[in-house]
C-alpha cells in the first residue's frame, strides 16, 4: 500500500465529507479545492446521481448490482440505496485501491448481501470470476453494472469502449450500464489544470467530450433522456441547478437489449 502517493478513491471519500483518507489525500484535496472551490458540490451531484440510478435500476426489477471503481462505501452508497429500496439486493464492489478495498472490507465485515474485490476494471475476467462476485451475482440474471466517476481513469490506450463491450458480453438481457464521466465541456477553463493534478496520482485523468462517453454505451439502448450533465439525469423534484454544465460530469443509463 503506498500511503504517501494520493489516491482518487480516497479524495473522493475525503470531498463527501468522509474520514477514510490520509494525509497526502487530504493535501490533494485541499489544493485542488482551492483551484475549483466548486468540487466538494459536483462530487455531491455525482453522489446523488448514484442515488438515483441506483433506485431506477431496482424500478426495473434489478435487484443485484456490480459496483466497479465504486471507492469506499461510506453513508449513502449502493448497497444502502438498493437494500432501502429491496431488501434482498446484492452489492459487489469492486477497486484497485488496496486500501479502499480494505476499509470497505472492514466497513462491510457484517454485510452477507455484499462483497468487495480487489481488481482492475481492465481486467474483466479478474472482476467477474473472482469468487467473491461467483458468490454473490447470478449472471445468468439481469445486473445493474455501475461505472461512476471510473472511466476518466481510464486512458484512450486502454481502449475503455473495447473493456465495456466486454462487460456487455457477459451481461444477461435487461442488465444495466450507469456512467459518470468528467468532461472539460461546461468549465473548460478548469480542465488542464484538474487534470494535471491528479497527474500525481496513480490514476491520471482522462475528460472526455459528450459523444465520446455517449460512444463508451456502444451496443446498449440508451435509457433516456441519453447523456446529460449529471444533475439533468432523472432529476427528483426540487431546486433547480441553475447552472446544471458547471458540473463538468456527464451520466448515461444504457440498458442491455436481447442478444
Amino acid at each position: 500500500m503506498d500511503v504517501e502517493r494520493p489516491s482518487a478513491a480516497r479524495v473522493y471519500d475525503y470531498y463527501l465529507g468522509g474520514s477514510h483518507n490520509f494525509r497526502v489525500d487530504r493535501e490533494m484535496a485541499r489544493r485542488a479545492i482551492k483551484m475549483w472551490p466548486a468540487l466538494p458540490q459536483i462530487m455531491q451531484a455525482n453522489r446523488a446521481f448514484l442515488r438515483r440510478v441506483v433506485r431506477y435500476v431496482v424500478e426495473q426489477g434489478v435487484t443485484q448490482f456490480l459496483d466497479i471503481g465504486s471507492g469506499i462505501p461510506t453513508v449513502g452508497n449502493v448497497h444502502e440505496v438498493a437494500q432501502e429500496a429491496t431488501p434482498d439486493a446484492r452489492v459487489v464492489y469492486v477497486d484497485i485501491d488496496p486500501v479502499a478495498v480494505a476499509h470497505s472490507r472492514a466497513i462491510l465485515a457484517d454485510d452477507e448481501r455484499t462483497e468487495v474485490v480487489h481488481a482492475d476494471v481492465r481486467d474483466v475476467g479478474a472482476v467477474l470470476q473472482d469468487p467473491r462476485t461467483v458468490r454473490l451475482l447470478d449472471l445468468s440474471q439481469p445486473v445493474g453494472v455501475l461505472m461512476i466517476a471510473l472511466l476518466h481513469f481510464v486512458p484512450d490506450e486502454s481502449d475503455p469502449a473495447a473493456v465495456i463491450a466486454q462487460y456487455r458480453d457477459a451481461l444477461a438481457p435487461g442488465s444495466y450500464l450507469a456512467v459518470s464521466h468528467a468532461s472539460y465541456e461546461g468549465q473548460p477553463d478548469q480542465a488542464g489544470p484538474h487534470t494535471g493534478l491528479y497527474e500525481r496520482t496513480g490514476t491520471p485523468m482522462t475528460m472526455r467530450s459528450r459523444d465520446e462517453v455517449g460512444g463508451l454505451l456502444d451496443g446498449f439502448e440508451m435509457v433516456e433522456p441519453g447523456v446529460v450533465f449529471l444533475p439533468l439525469w432523472r432529476p427528483e423534484p426540487g431546486p433547480v441547478y441553475e447552472h446544471p454544465e458547471w458540473t463538468t460530469g456527464f451520466a448515461a443509463v444504457g440498458r442491455r437489449g436481447e442478444r
